[in-house]
């Protein structure tokens, strides 16, 4: 009879001990296929004692079943882990089947999981020590003159605190379907117990778990290899998630899309992975996972250069030799700009020397090797290894790929840093800009003035002006107005479209923007999110000065008119009162052109100095003294949001404001040239009535609490400062003036 127990306790039944698991299995399926269950499987032991040993006591029966108990979980156990080792799924990527657990609750196939196959040879450590167990109890009985069921008892009475709970384990992992991060989640959650054996079974198992999970970290981190086929990795390919995030991907603009499929490592980094919650175990930060992400994805980068843009700039170049080379550079052709950095002969290990990828083999190494996870060293060992990652692709963009240059390239264009450039660019497109836009060769006709500008004042050094591109873009602007279509109205139409809240555009030409050609790895740090922020800074900068500069010349065309009729007037005093009269009508106009000249100078002192020029500074300082990418990365970011903030771009109510006003300044002052041949007192006097109640309204908002607390305060306050220094917009915004119209002799007045 014990011969008989001690088999029992291997698995094998016979006529002592029987087994009932295949009538309880084809019950539950049964059930199942009626709806009367969900077929989840047993529920305790199914190995029981033969009903018909009546020589057995009850003390002895109670004792036997408990000990047969046993038997029953390592055979469960045992083919769990058979079923989990099985290396069939790894010559095949289909799923596999197993005779009793190949499904799950719901009738699906289940996968290969390497998680699974990991614990499973945990499982089977702990059945070893089981086996040598049962062994030496078969030892102790034969040894024994007179062996008795104590002598079992004893022996094995440690695993009655061990088998049952990780067979609940293991029916758990096989109903659920459970693989990947979230098994080890599950033994994490069941380390914390009262029983010191089980929690270093439980431990071990764990262990087991993580050396898969180090050994996918040191694929990704060292060598950027996402080794993860059936998907139970953090880290995710993009593909996983394209149905999710398809709307994402369709924000990119095409041109970046063709770029992405071409360039493996672009890809790579903006669209190709993601962390998968998932799969993310909970005592895993998602800071942790996303430093994880970033290194892997830096490690790809660092491995595989990609010079083909830069190659393709090469053979551009060789295709046009004939020709002037300062023409074919202003014209924002293919010529690729001399100086620039050449991609094609770096080699891996000058991007990521050998030295620093086992410096990271030896961080994951050690915590792979350690008998516990310790949550603080993991941590600690990521950091590190984002670290030098960062500070390697930091070397790669700022230093190798001139990425200061071309900040400043884009804060000469798109920031309107060379003021002379946009200065003769708009004189020479001024005469352009009267007429309607064309929307099938606006951006051909800008292209001459805008070439003749760079003739003019870029001169041959500026390598960096080859990238940038003119494009009249027609997202949501009114292509159709111009100087013509703001003159048509009279004063009540005018009066209905100043109340319009969709008064954004100033005309047709609004849509003017600038393109830069980024190259590889540059790209990396100017994605096109910042590029449209750069985009949009520049429509806004490009209105202002055009703006300022239509406010400046109708002064000097109409003074240059009014000193001609000063000088006819002194020659011939006796003919010369309607020229006197003439000259007195038009100094009230004269002293509203002044007010929106101080206006448009103050705004556009204060975001070209007090705002651009400082925060440009902060960023060069963090530039030389940061030497990690994401680091800088984060600033770069930072300065974007300061410019558009410190602009008012994220202000609906302020960007309203300050484009009506743009618009009634060009309305006005092409009112104003045509006043000889034709007066329209009428309409000039509504579009001083509008200036005021705007420029009011602009003030009254600037001078908020809520605009008083946040990162425009300090600048903002020099702004406002600069507007009224003599008190009069104090004093018109508390309602002073506007009772009723302000005529232009009032505010000349106060001014």
């Amino acid at each position: 009879m014990l011969h008989e127990l001690l088999l029992a306790l291997l698995g094998f039944t016979g006529d002592f001990v029987l087994d009932a698991s295949p009538a309880r299995r084809r019950a539950a399926t049964q059930d199942a296929a009626a709806g009367g269950g969900d077929g989840d499987g047993e529920v305790g032991p199914a190995f029981r004692l033969a009903p018909d040993l009546t020589f057995l006591q009850p003390s002895e029966r109670s004792a036997i079943e408990r000990l047969i108990s046993l038997g029953f979980y390592y055979k469960e156990l045992n083919r769990f882990a058979t079923e989990s080792r099985d290396l069939s799924w790894v010559q095949s990527s289909v799923e596999v089947s197993s005779p009793h657990a190949d499904k799950t609750q719901k009738g699906k196939v289940r996968k290969g999981s390497v998680y699974r196959r990991a614990i499973a040879n945990g499982i089977t450590e702990i059945l070893s020590v089981y086996r040598s167990a049962v062994l030496q109890v078969e030892q102790n009985l034969l040894s024994d003159p007179l062996p008795i069921l104590a002598t079992v008892t004893h022996g094995l009475n440690k695993f009655e605190v061990l088998l049952p709970p990780l067979y609940e384990l293991v029916m758990e992992i096989e109903q659920k379907d459970i693989r990947g991060g979230q098994l080890l989640n599950v033994l994490h959650k069941r380390c914390h117990c009262g029983v010191p054996e089980l929690q270093s079974c439980i431990q071990r198992l764990l262990w087991h778990g993580h050396q898969v999970m180090f050994n996918q970290l040191t694929s990704w981190m060292v060598y950027g290899i996402l080794q993860d086929q059936y998907s139970e990795f953090f880290i995710r390919r993009q593909d996983d998630r394209d149905g999710e995030n398809g709307s994402s991907q369709r924000d990119f603009p095409d041109k970046f899309m063709q770029k992405l499929a071409k360039d493996t490592s672009l890809a790579s980094w903006h669209t190709g992975f993601h962390v998968s919650l998932d799969m993310l175990p909970e005592y895993i930060h998602m800071r942790v996972a996303e430093s994880i992400l970033f290194a892997g994805k830096a490690i790809r980068v660092l491995r595989n250069p990609s010079p083909g843009a830069t190659l393709q700039e090469h053979v551009n170049q060789g295709q046009n030799p004939k020709g002037s080379h300062r023409m074919q550079s202003f014209t924002g052709g293919s010529g690729a700009p001399k100086d620039l950095p050449n991609f094609s002969n770096i080699s891996t290990e000058e991007l990521l020397p050998l030295a620093e990828a086992d410096k990271i083999d030896a961080m994951l190494k050690e915590l792979k090797h350690s008998s516990e996870f310790h949550k603080r060293l993991f941590e600690s060992a990521v950091g590190s290894i984002r670290t030098i990652a960062a500070n390697h692709l930091w070397q790669l963009v700022v230093v190798r790929a001139d990425l200061n240059g071309h900040l400043k390239a884009l804060k000469d264009y798109f920031l309107l840093a060379k003021g002379d450039f946009f200065q003769c660019f708009l004189e020479e497109s001024r005469q352009l800009m009267r007429l309607p836009p064309r929307q099938s060769t606006a951006e051909a006709d800008l292209m001459i003035p805008f070439q003749l500008a760079a003739l003019k004042t870029i001169g041959d050094e500026d390598k960096y002006f080859t990238r940038v591109s003119l494009r009249m873009l027609s997202y949501g602007m009114k292509s159709s107005t111009s100087q013509k279509d703001l003159q048509k109205p009279n004063a009540s139409e005018l009066s209905s479209q100043g109340k319009a809240a969709s008064e954004l555009a100033l005309d047709g030409w609004d849509s003017i923007a600038l393109e830069y050609s980024v190259d590889w790895p540059l790209q990396l740090f100017f994605t096109p999110d910042v590029l449209s922020k750069y985009r949009k800074v520049f429509q806004y900068l490009i209105r202002l000065k055009r703006t300022q500069m239509e406010l400046e010349k109708s002064w000097a065309a109409v003074m240059h008119k009014d000193h001609a009729d000063f000088s006819d007037y002194c020659k011939d005093r006796k003919n010369g009162s309607a020229t006197q009269l003439r000259r007195q009508r038009s100094k009230p106009l004269w002293r509203v052109r002044e007010h929106m000249a101080f206006l448009i100078r103050n705004l556009q002192f204060y975001i070209q100095v007090d705002v651009i020029e400082s925060q440009w500074n902060v960023l060069q300082s963090h530039v030389q003294d940061s030497h990690d990418f994401t680091e800088l990365v984060s600033f770069h970011q930072e300065y974007l949001s300061a410019l558009v903030s410190q602009s008012f771009l994220d202000i609906g109510s302020v960007s309203r404001i300050l484009d009506s006003i743009m618009k009634l300044c060009l309305q006005f002052c092409w009112s104003i040239e045509q006043y000889e041949t034709r007066p329209n007192i009428s309409e000039i006097d509504h579009i001083t009535e509008e200036f005021n109640k705007k420029s009011n309204s602009l003030y009254t908002i600037l001078r908020s609490s809520r605009l008083a607390g946040s990162q425009r305060a300090p600048f903002l306050r020099q702004f406002l400062m600069r507007l009224n220094f003599n008190s009069f917009f104090e004093t018109t915004a508390r309602g002073v003036m506007n009772s009723g119209r302000l005529r232009p002799s009032t505010a000349g007045a106060q001014l």
